[in-house]
């Protein structure tokens, strides 16, 4: 798909859409062109459509209603339907006539929905058909903007990176493993400009990722420590980042007794921070990046960890298995630990669908956010409101750490009781952040993966990649 901006609409044919906004029911009727629409018929409310076509000019015109005052995430949501439900509409001419009102965020939110409508899961579906050829379409976007084409490029840039890490999170488990996750993390690096370094398991082993490893010690795929670095010369700010990376959660031996189809997406976190990554280098933001994807598959064999080991961590803390299935956690802590020493970030920001508590909390609204830093706290929650992927604070009170205290070791990774689980999880990572003042954990797990009208079955949503880069814009 190739959308760009134009200054006149003249002689055009094909497919209009005019977005409008929702007008009072007392006004007159809509009119554009030598068309009058009644306001019985279309009023611009939200959700709503009118289609008219024109066989002399040898036009369609599909008015777009968006309610009176639209979201970012309304109006991609919008824009996004139409390529999804109604590609049949879109043939090689398409043009999008924006109102004066309409501004630079309207633009971009309209550009990113048209071509995340282009997703499909049928991944490996086999039809005579075959899936929509998208590159034969043209979109011209007609916009008193001032230069809107970085907008459009920005906005194409931002629904590029997310579609990337729908692929990341949709695309089944014996694909998307810990060695696919490192081979797209080094090309990515390649195309887009920032440095990728792999650990494996002996490099992994001579670091004393020990954490890490112990959860990967089951599976026959090996696991990948993938560190990444982007650069900017007019930096000022160092953000580091981690994304938690089970490609394949069985609970281990503390085997998941419901809900195991759906553990693809408990890599949500890590495909979070490579979209991120991948959108950073793209759009050359002026900010130092640092980032840490530890990626392994939790399997069951005999050599799978066990509840009531005792292992080691790159922090040289001990940690007490209680639960197989609280993994995710071990491998943030010497995601966090490492990207900490080694690295020291001014800010330190990790994502991970990492706690059922999480969900039973904020259902699929918005993530669970931890941090004991208010203003990195308001600014994360800020940005997340502009574009619809919402976030907010759940306590991060000490009084919550003696949960974790282990009689043996040094922590202990659950504890063992049906209340604040998401809570005292991020009172674990807290023990491996070396006192960072600067930290926030967020909570994915209601939000990288769900049900949506864009499929019939639960799929990837790209929450935290949007959601990072207003931040680091607006830092």
């Amino acid at each position: 798909m190739k959308i760009s901006p134009i200054k006149s609409s003249e002689n055009f044919k094909g497919l209009v859409i005019i977005p409008f906004f929702e007008m009072d029911e007392s006004g007159q009727a809509i009119s554009f062109e030598s068309f009058s629409i009644s306001k019985n018929l279309f009023l611009g409310k939200k959700d709503s459509q009118f289609i008219i076509e024109d066989k002399v000019s040898d036009r369609m015109f599909l008015l777009l209603g968006l309610g009176k005052e639209p979201s970012y995430k309304t109006i991609k949501t919008a824009f996004r339907r139409l390529t999804s439900k109604q590609e049949n509409l879109f043939e090689k001419k398409v043009l999008v006539i924006l109102e004066d009102k309409m501004d630079t965020d309207f633009l971009e939110a309209a550009v990113s929905g048209l071509v995340l409508g282009t997703y499909r899961l049928g991944h490996y579906k086999q039809s005579e058909k075959g899936p929509k050829n998208w590159s034969k379409v043209n979109i011209s976007i007609l916009s008193a903007i001032p230069e809107p084409k970085k907008i459009i490029e920005k906005g194409l840039k931002i629904a590029d990176a997310q579609i990337e890490t729908f692929h990341l999170v949709d695309l089944p488990p014996n694909k998307i493993t810990p060695k696919y996750l490192a081979d797209w993390a080094a090309n990515a690096g390649k195309k887009f400009g920032f440095d990728v370094k792999v650990l494996d398991k002996k490099k992994a082993e001579k670091e004393n990722l020990k954490a890490f490893l112990a959860v990967g010690q089951g599976s026959h795929r090996e696991p990948q420590f993938i560190v990444m670095k982007y650069r900017s010369k007019s930096a000022s700010k160092h953000i580091g980042l981690v994304g938690k990376g089970v490609t394949f959660d069985t609970g281990g031996l503390n085997i998941k007794t419901q809900g195991m189809v759906h553990m693809k997406c408990d890599m949500g976190g890590a495909a979070a921070v490579l979209g991120a990554m991948q959108l950073i280098a793209d759009l050359q933001l002026n900010v130092n990046v640092s980032a840490v994807v530890p990626c392994v598959e939790n399997a069951i064999d005999s050599h799978s960890f066990l509840p009531s080991d005792v292992i080691g961590s790159y922090s040289g803390k001990t940690i007490e298995i209680i639960d197989t299935d609280a993994e995710g956690r071990l491998i943030l802590a010497d995601g966090l630990s490492y990207l900490i020493q080694n690295y020291k970030p001014d800010t330190v920001i990790d994502f991970a669908t990492l706690t059922g508590s999480a969900i039973g909390t904020f259902g699929y609204e918005c993530a669970a956010l931890f941090s004991k830093n208010e203003e990195l706290s308001n600014n994360l929650k800020q940005s997340g409101e502009k574009i619809g992927e919402r976030l907010w604070s759940l306590p991060m009170w000490d009084e919550y750490k003696t949960e974790m205290d282990s009689e043996i070791a040094d922590i202990k990774n659950f504890h063992g009781k049906p209340y604040a689980g998401a809570i005292t999880a991020a009172k674990f990572l807290e023990f491996f952040t070396e006192n960072h003042t600067s930290w926030a954990h967020i909570d994915i797990a209601g939000t990288a993966f769900g049900d949506s009208e864009f499929a019939k079955t639960k799929h990837a949503t790209a929450y935290g990649v949007h959601l990072l880069i207003k931040l680091l814009e607006n830092l």
